[in-house]
């Protein structure tokens, strides 16, 4: 049985320099929860800490297909044009891809 703030690593960590082991603000991502719907009305302690965790694992995945592209381009700055060809390119995006193709117009 695991105790209570564990959550195989989620919590622990951390970055020096920083209060507390989280990357993104919790206390944003629970407003934007409460913010999705009505019938959202109450959230529990550890839900914004799995959504903080969640998002840290999206960007630095997205980041990193994004670099390849700059990488590939042979370029040493990350471009908009180098997300939106990692979105294109990785399956894994596809509910991205209507934000970055030109047809949806580029929102990046």
């Amino acid at each position: 049985m695991r105790q209570a703030g564990t959550y195989s690593g989620i919590v622990s960590g951390g970055i020096s320099g920083k209060t507390g082991p989280h990357l993104l603000p919790l206390a944003r991502i629970k407003k934007i929860m409460k913010r999705s719907g009505e019938e959202v009305k109450m959230i529990s302690g550890e839900s914004p800490i799995v959504f903080s965790k969640a998002c840290e694992l999206f960007i630095k995945e997205l980041t990193q297909r994004s670099w390849m592209v700059t990488i590939k381009g042979k370029t040493r700055t990350l471009s908009k044009e180098d997300v939106a060809s990692a979105v294109m390119a990785t399956d894994l995006f596809d509910f991205l891809v209507n934000l970055v193709s030109d047809s949806g117009g580029t929102h990046l």
